[in-house]
């Protein structure tokens, strides 16, 4: 992408994602209130994709193994062309150094499942098995930081608080 060669913040890269999303479907519903999110997935310097293939979920889920990364998750409500509101949620996640045999059986029953999903997991299914640590909001991990969502919701009388 783009923003990645540009040397764009994971933040940011998650971000203008969210925002992206939100403002293609605004721009068709002029007046709506549009909600775009999107994740990326951070260890070190690098940022994961979701996987091409089951090979390419495999090599991730090895360099992902043993290791912590962060999982950021952003939101951004957009309404008569211009974004409401922002928040980019983190959460660390700590894989178990699990086996080659057992990524493999994992990639064979999960792979429908995960192949559209960073990190090539689901905490809500089985990928939740893959880890021995989480340090974070749930929703924001299954890519939707619903809490501060509905903060802002409630604090504008959208929805009731």
């Amino acid at each position: 992408m783009a923003m990645e060669a540009e040397g764009a913040s994971p933040r940011d890269l998650a971000d203008t994602l969210a925002e992206m999303k939100a403002r293609k479907i605004a721009e068709r519903n002029p007046g709506a209130l549009v909600l775009g999110c999107d994740q990326v997935l951070e260890m070190g310097c690098r940022v994961f994709a979701k996987p091409a293939s089951p090979e390419d979920a495999r090599a991730q889920l090895r360099d992902l193994r043993g290791q912590t990364h962060c999982l950021l998750s952003a939101a951004v409500l957009y309404q008569n062309g211009a974004p409401l509101w922002r928040h980019v949620g983190e959460a660390r996640l700590t894989m178990r150094d699990v086996s080659d045999a057992y990524l493999d059986d994992y990639l064979a029953r999960n792979w429908d499942s995960i192949r559209h999903a960073v990190g090539c997991y689901k905490l809500e299914e089985e990928g939740i098995r893959l880890f021995s640590a989480i340090d974070g909001d749930h929703f924001t991990i299954l890519g939707l930081p619903l809490l501060p969502l509905l903060s802002y919701l409630g604090g504008r009388g959208i929805i009731d608080a």
